[in-house]
Formats: C-alpha cells, structure tokens, sequence
C-alpha cells in the first residue's frame, strides 16, 4: 500500500491543488506496474474526495494553521482518511505518511507526525465539532448545500446522503449483439448477483471492473446509470431518422440510439481528443454514426443545411447531480460557474434550435439539480422562441423531469421541446 497511498497523495494535490480532475490525473499516471497500486490509489483518492469536507476541518483544527507547504495537504488528508474513516493501524498510515514527507521535505516530518499521532487523541471532540459545521457534516461546499437546501427544502437532505454513498453499477445490454435473458445467465455463470432496473438494464449487486464483466470486450453490455438510459426512450426516434447528438461525448447516449434504432446519427463534440472514447465506443459494440469535431454552438461551420429530425443536447453542467460518481467536481466547482454554464446551455440551445425541422422533437439533458440549468433554462427559452412548445414527459416520481439522485440512479434533468 506504501506505493498507493504515495500516489493517491499526489492525485489529491493535483485535484486540491492544481484544480485537475480526478479523471484527468487518473490517466496521466503512466501505464505499467503492478496494477493494485493504481486501483489502491484511485480507491483512496475518491475516499478523501468524497469525506473532504470533514478531513479539511479535522485538519484544520490539529494544525491551527494553514499546510505549509501546501503540498504536505495530499499525505496528510490521504493518512486522515485511513485513521477516520478505514480505521487502519495508526502505526501503518501515520508512519507512512511520515516517511513519505521525509523524502520530499525532511524537515516537515515532526509536524506530520504530531497531526496524525494527535487525532485519535482529539477524536471524539473533532467529531463532536464536525457534527455542527455545515461542510464538515454534509461533506460539500457551503454554497451547493444552501442552493440544494433552498431549492429542494423537503429532500436536500436525502440529495445528500445518497450523494455521498457509493452509485450502483448499472449496466446496458446491448440488444444488437444479444438478450437481456443471455446476459444475465452470463452473469450467474460469473457469480456476479444483479437485479432488473429496466427493460435492458441490470444493476450489479457490487461493482467490479469493467474487465470482469463477462462478454464486455466483445460489446455485449455497457456502463451506464439508470438515470442516463431514460435520454433514448425520450427522445422518442424511429428508424430511418436524422439525428443530431450535439454534445456526444464519450458516447453512452450515442451508442444507446443506435442501438435501440437504425438511424443516420452525426456524433458532434467539440473536443476532438473525447471523441475517441466516442468511436472506442461504437467499434466496441458494433455500431456506426458520422463522428465530427466541431462546436454545436456555431453550426455555420459544420452543418450541411439538412434538417433533424431529432435533436439530443446533453448540455455541458456542473454535474451535480453526479457527484457521487465524481466527488472531485463538488470542490473545483464554484458558484460562478452555475451562471457561466446556463449562459452556454442557453447559446448551445439557440444554436441548434434552427437545425430541427418542424414538427421535430430536441431533448434537452443535463446531469444537474441546479434550476438555473434546468427548469428556468428552459422557461427561458420557451420565452425567447415562439415555435417551441414543452411536451409533457411521464417520468415516475418526476413529472417536472428533475430526477433526484436515489439508491437507483443518479440526479438527471430532461426536457422534450417540440418544433411548432
């Protein structure tokens, strides 16, 4: 674990430190080695990420001070976590994190020493204290909790929870290559237990890796939440169809059309390096769709002046709803970036408005709870454009399209705007 926890320190840096994703960290460590170091890693650092709240006040209260230097924060939250939340052997975790300072910044070894040693000494009071601070309690910003707590007075608290818990592995099956009734004898033959969470969907009773997934490489299944299998149903297609998936990437939705329909799909993302995981995806199952570089936002570039038929935006959000599955963006995100993000929801959403024929349907989705994002984006728009009526969509439990994150799935938000 010595390796591990020397590169979960390092990751937690570049995240808290740097402002990089955990995704982005995660694939620029180079490839090789033994492979439990990376999987040890990745499973220590989405641990600080997901109990931050708690270790940053923990940590403040032993230092009385700000981390000096800064870089000491990675071992230290890496080393707090083990003791507050894994209970491992102090002689394990401290002396680790000790030894681990000592090479990079000797003279900092008695400090780290003394924090680590001083919490199970301090820990019923730290405990105590953390149960009365807001971010230490919920473990998410201030500024998230007051906006879900003013938006959703009756379940933030839930919203949480279930945010804070680990998210159910749910799983795809790819109707093109087999049925819902082979994968899952598959699945018995791997002892891997599941449910049925839909009429092509199973959910693991606990996550492996997608390597042990029997028939993965060979496309007969995908990740992909419960929540995020809803965009295909809705956008309601039909075979033979013009379709715009405007913001592709890194492909579950596009993949998921083209499963369920024979359709001719252009894949538009703007970021040229993501559309690989796009194509990875398609050549995995055995799919085929147009796959272009280009900004939905101006389609004067790209687009070759035939009408859709159907239009998905997956607009770019906070991912709030998520969080869970990526406790990282919970703390780069701020405040400012829910207004900057409804801006570009709102020039992505008149971009492409035109491009829909009439009488055509747009499925407008986001993976947010934020209401500048979702309800009031669409308001707004409905407002701005006078040929664009919002259809009713049948979701259980969300008639106003808002899915809360549960034990089932994730939080989601869709909107159906048809083409007057």
């Amino acid at each position: 674990m010595s390796s591990a926890r020397e590169l979960a320190a390092d990751l937690v840096n570049q995240v808290l430190l740097d402002g990089r994703s955990l995704t982005a960290a995660l694939e620029a460590v180079p490839p090789g080695g033994d492979p439990r170091r990376r999987a040890d890693a990745q499973d220590l650092c989405y641990g600080v990420l997901r109990h931050l709240g708690r270790l940053r006040f923990y940590l403040r209260r032993l230092t009385g001070r700000p981390v000096s230097p800064a870089e000491l924060a990675g071992p230290l939250l890496v080393a707090l976590y083990e003791l507050a939340e894994r209970d491992t052997p102090a002689y394990a975790a401290v002396n680790e994190a000790v030894d681990l300072v000592g090479r990079r910044h000797p003279r900092a070894r008695g400090f780290v020493n003394g924090v680590l040693r001083n919490f199970p000494r301090q820990r019923s009071q730290l405990e105590a204290a953390a149960g009365a601070d807001l971010e230490a309690c919920w473990n998410f910003p201030d500024w998230w909790i007051e906006k879900l707590r003013g938006h959703y007075p009756d379940t933030w608290q839930a919203q949480l929870t279930a945010m804070n818990g680990h998210p159910p592995m749910t799983l795809r099956v790819n109707r093109r290559r087999t049925t819902r009734e082979r994968y899952q004898a598959l699945l018995d033959e791997a002892g891997l237990g599941w449910r049925q969470s839909g009429d092509w969907a199973l959910t693991l009773a606990a996550p492996v890796r997608v390597t042990d997934l029997p028939g993965f490489a060979d496309g007969l299944a995908s990740v992909q939440d419960l929540g995020a299998q809803l965009a295909v149903p809705l956008l309601q297609c039909d075979n033979g169809m013009h379709v715009l998936d405007a913001c592709a990437a890194p492909g579950g939705k596009t993949a998921h059309l083209l499963e369920c329909h024979e359709l001719d799909l252009l894949a538009l993302d703007r970021e040229a390096a993501r559309l690989t995981r796009v194509t990875d995806n398609l050549r995995r199952l055995g799919l085929t769709a147009a796959v272009m570089a280009a900004d939905a936002g101006a389609p004067a570039a790209w687009w070759d002046g035939r009408p859709f038929d159907r239009i998905l935006l997956d607009a770019p959000c906070t991912a709030s709803g998520v969080a869970r599955r990526h406790p990282d963006g919970k703390w780069l995100k701020r405040l400012d970036d829910v207004h900057e993000l409804a801006g570009q929801q709102a020039r992505l959403l008149d971009a492409v408005w035109p491009l829909l024929r009439q009488g055509g349907k747009l499925l407008y989705a986001t993976c947010s709870l934020f209401p500048e994002e979702n309800g009031q984006q669409v308001e707004a728009f409905l407002v701005r454009h006078q040929d664009a009526r919002l259809d009713t969509i049948n979701l259980p439990d969300a008639p106003d399209g808002q899915l809360r994150p549960d034990s089932d799935h994730d939080g989601f938000f869709y909107a159906r705007i048809v083409k007057t």
